[in-house]
């Protein structure tokens, strides 16, 4: 199955072990946007507004057809701030996407206590308690 993993940027460390595991599972794994540059939102919003607004908008135009190109996504939600299973506002987007075009959701943890729970509940992901054998 061919897999984008979605995700806060402070969750990225955790994703080469993951990413190997689902690898020997025979998944192919595609990464999040700004995987290579995780904190580069922050050195735009150094630059100025405009530009963050720029690349903002353009990380956000890629999120389509990143998530088409998938038959699933992957959301890896941990703790953040003290808020068990983190997903951020970026985050919900790209799950609101993969629900419109009807890819399969997965959660790595629980649907969080927070805004969008209601939204999360009614796009129904798999939960799939850190047990990446479930993805199928």
């Amino acid at each position: 199955m061919n897999i984008i993993i979605c995700c806060s940027k402070h969750f990225y460390n955790k994703i080469p072990e993951i990413k190997e595991q689902l690898e020997s599972q025979g998944h192919k794994i595609h990464l999040p946007n700004s995987y290579n540059e995780p904190f580069k939102e922050e050195e735009m919003k150094k630059i100025g507004k405009e530009e963050h607004i720029k690349w903002k908008a353009e990380m956000l135009r890629k999120d389509k057809p990143n998530i088409e190109k998938n038959d699933a996504v992957l959301v890896l939600n941990f703790e953040k701030n003290n808020q068990p299973n983190y997903i951020g506002g970026a985050t919900f987007l790209e799950i609101a996407k993969a629900f419109e075009l009807n890819k399969k959701i997965y959660l790595f943890n629980p649907i969080p206590e927070n805004i969008f729970k209601d939204e999360l509940t009614g796009m129904n992901p798999v939960i799939i308690n850190r047990d990446l054998s479930k993805l199928q």
